[in-house]
């Protein structure tokens, strides 16, 4: 620990590290526009959840950002599951459209799954589809989902060496978990996967060099958990009173950790960055 307990941990600004490459994908999309093509990304929103509205607001603005044509389609909560996969076939079969975003959470009455495997997987700018799924786990290429995508770009930005460290990942949803957990493994590190049915959590995340906590569980990995030195990304965004937290305690967990990403402002400004990046690329 630091002398006197202040915090030795370098912060990983994932707000800084966003910028970085949203600057490289003007360039890109600059490129682009000048053979006369303009990246383009529908977003789907299905009724009036708040998070999701405030989500696709973002989207808007950063594709307004760096140049690239988008367009909302705001369904009521009432839209039948036929009527979104009419949708989505539309869309699917526009030239001007290169990628396709359904916004989660999705009304109970529609089937999520059957609304992802509509897009095309060329279109699949979420990387959600099981054929890029499929492809992250054979080692093709495919769209990668944003937030793990993300996380990889945090760690080779702030110079991290992935190769030969153990990386525990806590959580294994397939938005963050199980992709991170394939990325890094091509990326060779030594790879265990922790979830809520772990017995003794701890003596796992005490292992790790590298540490992904995604598990939506308001600074359930503290300090103590945390082995020194290790590089510490925290996935989780929680509402606590009026505060947002992580999953990982941050003031205890930044006295071992030798770099931390901070809620909010770490993971976060990522995962938009990467579905521009997706979407630049859904034009190749």
């Amino acid at each position: 620990m630091a002398a006197g307990g202040e915090m030795a941990a370098k912060i990983i600004d994932g707000k800084a590290i966003a910028r970085d490459i949203r600057a490289e994908l003007k360039a890109e999309v600059e490129a682009l526009k000048a053979k006369g093509v303009i990246p383009g990304l529908a977003v789907i929103l299905v009724g009036d959840d708040p998070a999701s509205q405030t989500y696709v607001r973002n989207k808007e603005k950063a594709c307004k950002e760096i140049g690239l044509y988008s367009e909302v389609h705001r369904l009521p909560a009432s839209t039948s599951q036929a009527e979104l996969l009419s949708l989505v076939e539309e869309l699917n079969a526009k030239d001007d459209i290169h990628g396709i975003l359904v916004q989660l959470p999705l009304p109970d009455h529609i089937d999520g799954d059957a609304v992802l495997n509509a897009i095309k997987p060329e279109k699949d700018v979420d990387g959600f589809h099981p054929v890029n799924m499929g492809k992250l786990a054979v080692g093709e290429r495919g769209f990668v989902p944003c937030t793990p995508n993300g996380i990889i770009e945090l760690l080779d930005r702030s110079g991290v060496e992935i190769k030969g460290k153990h990386a525990v990942v806590v959580g294994r949803s397939n938005i963050v978990g199980k992709p991170v957990s394939l990325l890094l493994l091509a990326r060779h590190a030594t790879v265990t996967i922790c979830h809520s049915r772990t017995p003794d959590l701890g003596y796992h995340t005490r292992q790790a060099d590298i540490l992904v906590v995604a598990v939506g569980r308001p600074e359930m990995v503290t300090g103590d958990m945390v082995k020194e030195g290790a590089v510490v990304i925290d996935v989780g965004v929680n509402r606590v009173g009026k505060k947002l937290v992580g999953d990982v305690e941050f003031s205890s967990a930044a006295e071992r950790a030798s770099m931390i990403t901070p809620v909010p402002g770490g993971v976060g400004p990522m995962t938009i960055t990467m579905l521009l990046k997706n979407t630049v690329e859904a034009v190749r």
